[in-house]
C-alpha cells in the first residue's frame, strides 16, 4: 500500500470523493488496494474447508462494497492513508471471523461440503468491471433510502464535510453518541439490503 503514501496529498481529496460517492474515486481505490488486501485476506483464510467456501475476492469484495457505501454516508473519520489500511484489514478480519462462525455454527461439518476438482470451480474476476463499481452507488443509495429522514440528514452533512462535532453542536448531544447513532442505522440498512450477511 506504498502507492498511496507516495500520493498522499491526494489522499484527503480521495477521500472527500469517496464520501460524494464518486465511482471513479472507488475504482482508483480498488486499483491501490485490492492486491494488499487479498493477501491479507488469504493469510486470514489458513483453513483449507473455510477456502471451499470463499475466497480472498469474495471477502475483498464485500468489504470494499460495504467500505464504499459506509464511507459515501460520511461514517469514517479516515485522515492517512495508514488508517484506512488499518480500516480495510480489521474489516477483512471481521469478514474472515464471521464466515468461519457461520460454517461451524451448530455444529456444522465443513467437510460435508462437496469436494470439487480446480477445473470445476468458477475463477475470479481479477478486477472490478465498471458497471461493478457503479453498482456501489446504487447500493449507497439504496441504504440512504432505508434511513429515516432524520439520519439522512445526518449523513448528508457528514458527506458535505462537517465534522461529528459540528453536526452535534448544531443538532445537540453528544459527537460520540451521534456517530454511533448513525452506525448503527448504517448496519441496520446494510443487512436490510444484504450487503451485510
Amino acid at each position: 500500500m506504498d502507492i498511496m503514501t507516495s500520493h498522499s496529498d491526494n489522499f484527503t481529496e480521495l477521500v472527500v470523493r469517496l464520501r460524494r460517492g464518486d465511482p471513479d474515486a472507488a475504482a482508483i481505490l480498488i486499483q491501490l488496494y485490492e492486491s494488499e488486501l487479498r493477501i491479507i485476506a488469504r493469510v486470514r483464510l489458513n483453513d483449507p474447508r473455510l477456502r471451499r467456501v470463499v475466497d480472498s475476492m469474495d471477502i475483498c469484495q464485500s468489504i470494499l462494497a460495504n467500505f464504499f457505501v459506509r464511507a459515501s454516508a460520511g461514517q469514517f473519520e479516515i485522515e492517512t492513508p495508514e488508517q484506512l489500511q488499518r480500516l480495510l484489514a480489521t474489516m477483512i478480519r471481521n469478514k474472515v471471523t464471521d464466515h468461519a462462525r457461520r460454517q461451524t455454527a451448530d455444529r456444522r461439518d465443513m467437510g460435508r461440503i462437496v469436494r470439487h476438482s480446480p477445473d470445476e470451480l468458477p475463477l475470479p474476476a481479477t478486477q472490478d468491471t465498471p458497471s461493478q463499481i457503479a453498482s456501489v452507488k446504487e447500493l449507497a443509495g439504496l441504504v440512504r433510502a432505508s434511513l429515516s429522514p432524520e439520519e439522512l440528514s445526518i449523513v448528508e452533512r457528514r458527506t458535505s464535510g462537517e465534522s461529528w462535532e459540528e453536526i452535534a453542536a448544531q443538532l445537540g448531544g453528544n459527537p460520540d453518541a451521534l456517530r454511533k447513532r448513525v452506525s448503527r442505522a448504517l448496519d441496520r440498512a446494510a443487512k436490510k439490503i444484504g450487503l451485510e450477511e
